[in-house]
């Protein structure tokens, strides 16, 4: 039996990790910041363990082996030290806190995004350059991140990377649920009619990296986790959709314009401020 503290526990790829090492029989604690997320991590298997990204310490981690950080932000809009605050600086807490209470293997859920600076990104490897200095909050602080936890790799405290891209299956929590909601509100249009290509990865194959990694990844190392072969952005979410019986309607704008509605509104936001989201970043 392994122990394992899990962050990210109430969301989509957190809580299909939790599942899978209960499963097997692991004593499984988890991050929680709420009673809401409370039952959900314990009606998983897991116990819930009240404490974040921002107060964690090696106290709440206890004597865990190893750690699987799934927590971040991962929003499209917010304030602008949210991706900062949660993706680096809690990143660098919990490496801190987990190094403190003895774990020997820390692996983090990264993203592709780590290597996006607005190219187009095609038969890449772990090789490729990180962009920690990219436009997008988003990308530049999870590359931030990953930079934290591979230099925190040593003998005795293993860190290892993981970047799945397009995470789909059973328990999505974000996208599938947003789509559903854009198309029902009438808000929903493809960029290019959905002609881009995209990786992906089922939560399955995720899952299932998580635990090759807490067993045979190498110290130091990232590793891309994709399905086999590449598919349309409209094959992806057309099928998702149809499978809750939601049909997505065709309309359809080029992207150069997309990229300059989501500027602007952007900046309209940001400079105000106005409420809410904009209608597209």
């Amino acid at each position: 039996m392994t122990r394992i503290f899990v962050t990210g526990g109430s969301g989509f790829v957190g809580g299909a990790v939790i599942r899978h090492f209960v499963s097997k029989g692991d004593d499984v604690r988890a991050m929680s910041r709420s009673e809401k997320s409370d039952a959900t991590v314990q009606k998983l298997g897991a116990a819930a363990i009240r404490c974040d990204l921002e107060n964690v310490t090696a106290g709440h981690i206890g004597n865990a082996e190893a750690v699987v950080h799934c927590a971040a932000f991962v929003e499209q809009w917010g304030p602008k030290d949210a991706w900062k605050r949660f993706n680096v600086d809690g990143t660098s807490r919990m490496l801190a806190a987990a190094k403190a209470a003895g774990v020997r293997r820390f692996i983090h859920i990264s993203t592709e995004s780590v290597l996006w600076r607005g190219q187009s990104l095609r038969d890449v490897d772990e090789t490729y350059p990180l962009a920690p200095n990219s436009p997008y909050p988003y990308a530049a602080t999870k590359a931030q991140a990953e930079q934290l936890v591979k230099a925190a790799n040593a003998p005795g405290f293993e860190t290892i990377i993981l970047r799945p891209r397009f995470i789909w299956g059973p328990g999505d929590t974000t996208l599938l649920p947003t789509i559903e909601h854009m198309a029902k509100t009438g808000g929903w249009m493809w960029v290019d009619h959905g002609r881009a290509m995209t990786s992906t990865t089922h939560i399955a194959n995720l899952v299932h990296a998580v635990d090759l990694a807490l067993t045979k990844g190498k110290g130091g190392e990232a590793y891309f986790i994709l399905d086999e072969g590449v598919r349309s952005m409209h094959e992806m979410i057309a099928g998702m959709a149809a499978a809750r019986g939601v049909t997505l309607p065709e309309k359809s704008i080029p992207a150069w314009l997309a990229d300059a509605i989501g500027a602007a509104c952007e900046g309209l936001w940001r400079t105000f401020p106005l409420k809410g989201e904009p209608p597209l970043t």
